[in-house]
Parts: structure tokens; C-alpha cells; sequence
């Protein structure tokens, strides 16, 4: 790759370390297909904030959410049976969880209850879904991963239609796995983990897509995870086996990079803070949140609701 000028190389601070009390250091199915058999106490995932500045975030292996508060302290807003990974706001009240196991849930904040969403396609169970995002008209976008990767590249990319139609965009993908929308919403940006890089997909009038390209190429053992985007258009990208949270412009060039201290599998990111304007980022494998100033604000995440 070729830059005309270095990208700025920034360390991330920590903001709240999951407690002791709250780990679970034991085998998990999850971990075995996923970890290679190991003691995985948790693995942190799918960072979003609510309206009063809470940050929620998943813990796949033992079928768990989290709120934590702006000074940093944890609650257990539920426990159930399920592998929950990315999540958005259905509604003020209603998270909406991609669940490798059980597909698309929703979980009542108020009183911890989780209940199906969208289960199956055709009568068929997903294999995997991994990330979320809603647009402006209601439509939700969401990857349907499983064990896909450059050996088996039958990823899917959905769309769900405010009217129940349940759209298939892409079944090529080698690990589709983040999702994150440009402010006009004329494009889709998709985390592709095994081929360590991000898709740009072009979302056409119609309702189809075209001329899908590769946006960016990453390096390393394990490639982009979670996507987002601030009111620039400047996409910020999750890359954990580098420890890296890149920021890159409309060329793909990135223009900082965010480092982790903690650990290397930095596997996702949420903007929050009262402008937006802090980054904040999920290390799996150490149970952190880790947060750094960003130089723009993200942009405010559609809810259907």
C-alpha cells in the first residue's frame, strides 16, 4: 500500500475491565469450535449505547449482556441459552441480537426476558448470524457467517424488509461479519474476516446490488470484524489479531490507528459520549472496553421503532 502521509498511531486508554465476579473460566461448546478449546471466561462483543449513555455489550459463550453504566460499573441484564454477537436498538426499550445459535432475538432490557425474532428462512436455519445495522426506512441489514471462510465462501449478507420480506444480497462471502452503512446510505460496508478485508457493496435503487468491490485489505491472522462510520463518511474498522482499530478515508487510506494494551482481538467498536465523539472498542479475550477520543463524531444509528 502506498500513503501519501503516515497514519497517526494512537494508544487506546481503558475505560472498565469486566469483574472477576462476572467471569466464568470454563470450557464453553462455543469456545471449542471457535477458540481452539480454550478457557475463554468470556469473549466481549456487540457494543451499542443507549439513550442515557449505558453501553451494552454481548458475551457469546455464556449467552450473556451487560450494561455498564458511564463510571464503569457492570450489571447482568440477562442470561439465557444462546450465543448473542451483534446488537441494535429494535426500539428504546427492545435490543435486537444476532445470535449465532438461535438467529435474530430480541431482549427486553427492562426485565431480561429474551424471545425469537427471526429464526429460520424458508423453514431453514441460519448458519451462523454474526452483525446488524437498520437504515433510515426500517430495512435491516445482517450477516449470516457460520463457519464460512476462503475454503468454504458461502457467507450471506440479508436484508429484512419493514414488511417481512426477507431479502438474500450475497451468499459468496468468505466470513461476512461486520456491517456499517455511508451516510447517504448508497453503501454497505461488509467486514470479510477470513479474506481480511472490507467489501464495499452498492445498494441500488431496485433493491439489488452491483459491483461489489473490495474496499480495503488488512494483514495479519484474523481480518476486520466490526464496522462504523462517523458523519464524514470515514470508516472505522475493527481488527482484531492486530490489536488495530483503523480509521480510514473515502480512499481507504487510513488516516489513524488505534491500538490496543490489553490484547489483540479488538472485535468491535461503538461511538458514544454525549457528542458521539468517543470511540469506544470491545477486547474479547481480555474482558475490556477499551476508549479513545475520535477527531469526528459517529453517526446516529437508525431504529425502525
Amino acid at each position: 500500500m502506498f500513503l501519501l502521509s503516515p497514519p497517526d498511531v494512537i494508544a487506546f486508554d481503558v475505560f472498565s475491565t469486566m469483574p472477576q465476579a462476572l467471569r466464568k473460566p470454563e470450557r464453553s461448546a462455543w469456545a471449542d469450535a471457535n477458540r481452539g478449546g480454550a478457557v475463554s471466561d468470556s469473549f466481549l462483543e456487540g457494543p451499542v449505547f443507549d439513550d442515557a449513555g449505558n453501553l451494552y455489550v454481548s458475551d457469546i459463550p455464556w449467552g450473556r449482556v451487560f450494561r455498564i453504566d458511564p463510571t464503569g460499573q457492570w450489571t447482568l441484564v440477562t442470561e439465557y441459552d444462546g450465543e448473542p454477537n451483534g446488537m441494535k436498538w429494535l426500539n428504546a426499550t427492545t435490543l435486537l441480537i444476532t445470535d449465532y445459535k438461535n438467529g435474530l432475538m430480541q431482549l427486553d432490557i427492562n426485565t431480561g426476558h429474551v424471545s425469537p425474532f427471526l429464526e429460520r428462512r424458508n423453514s431453514e436455519r441460519f448458519r451462523g448470524v454474526n452483525d446488524l445495522i437498520f437504515d433510515s426506512l426500517g430495512n435491516l441489514y445482517f450477516t449470516d457467517q457460520g463457519q464460512s471462510g476462503l475454503h468454504d465462501p458461502s457467507g450471506r449478507l440479508y436484508r429484512l424488509r419493514p414488511n417481512g420480506q426477507l431479502d438474500l444480497l450475497l451468499a459468496n462471502v468468505p466470513s461476512p461479519n461486520g456491517v456499517a452503512l455511508s451516510p447517504d446510505e448508497k453503501v454497505l460496508y461488509l467486514a470479510v474476516t477470513r479474506g481480511n478485508c472490507v467489501w464495499r457493496v452498492p445498494l441500488l435503487p431496485d433493491g439489488s446490488v452491483s459491483k461489489v468491490s473490495q474496499f480495503f485489505t488488512s494483514y495479519g491472522p484474523s481480518g476486520p470484524d466490526g464496522l462504523a462510520v462517523d458523519q464524514s463518511g470515514n470508516l472505522v474498522v475493527a481488527n482484531p489479531g492486530l490489536g488495530y482499530v483503523w480509521l480510514l478515508n473515502a480512499r481507504a487510506e487510513p488516516i489513524k490507528v488505534w491500538r490496543s494494551g490489553k490484547g489483540m482481538s479488538t472485535t468491535n467498536i461503538a461511538f458514544g459520549g454525549a457528542d458521539r465523539q468517543t470511540l469506544y472498542c470491545t477486547e474479547s479475550t481480555t474482558g475490556t472496553i477499551l476508549r479513545a477520543q475520535a477527531p469526528e463524531a459517529g453517526l446516529k444509528l437508525a431504529r425502525p421503532q
